[in-house]
């Protein structure tokens, strides 16, 4: 698959739209230009942070403070599973949660290319706000007024997106609280939680 004009489209801070486990995701580098382009494709209120999409949770401590439950929870679930809100290690754009920011482990084959080129990108589903989007990376593009050449091609399963959890705490004191619901239960989380203090 030639990934180089939408890898190229990343890097010039534009938006595409690429395949993940879930649904279409709406990606670009969480630079200010890149984030001025995916809330604006979004309509998206700019008090609702997107998330981080990564090809692992080492990626990811570039950006995040990464405590060791949360690796401990990432290998306990399917990949690309759970979202992760980590704290920030230096405060950044609202748009990406400021002093927390939510990190994604993706697992599609794409995704993994897409952020192994350009590092981490936005992880938002490739909709307007409020409204459905499409299994197919393409017809989300396009939906979206991008060219075809903005899309990463393929289709995603669909189903539930990633459960959002909020690790908040220091060392050993970790709080994992379950802030969306997704393809991973809230009970199953608290169930890993209670079986691990156990």
């Amino acid at each position: 698959m030639d990934l180089e004009r939408v890898i190229a489209r990343l890097l010039a801070d534009e938006a595409v739209v690429y395949p993940t486990t879930t649904l279409p995701g709406l990606g670009a580098r969480p630079t200010p230009a890149g984030l001025d382009a995916v809330f604006a494709l979004k309509a998206r209120d700019d008090q609702k942070p997107v998330s981080l999409a990564v090809r692992n949770l080492h990626q990811a401590s570039s950006v995040v403070d990464v405590p060791e439950i949360a690796y401990e929870l990432v290998g306990a679930f399917p990949p690309g599973s759970l979202s992760l809100i980590l704290p920030a290690k230096r405060p950044l754009d609202a748009r990406l949660g400021g002093q927390a920011v939510a990190v994604r482990c993706v697992a599609h084959p794409t995704a993994l290319a897409l952020v192994d080129a350009v590092g981490p990108i936005t992880a938002t589903s490739a909709n307007i706000s409020g409204e459905v989007p499409a299994l197919e990376t393409t017809v989300n593009a396009e939906r979206l007024g991008l060219p075809r050449e903005a899309a990463a091609p393929g289709v995603c399963p669909g189903g539930l997106g990633s459960t959002f959890l909020l690790l908040d705490g220091d060392g050993e004191a970790v709080e994992v609280s379950v802030i969306r619901a997704g393809v991973i239960p809230p009970m199953d989380v608290e169930a890993w939680v209670t079986s691990r203090r156990a």
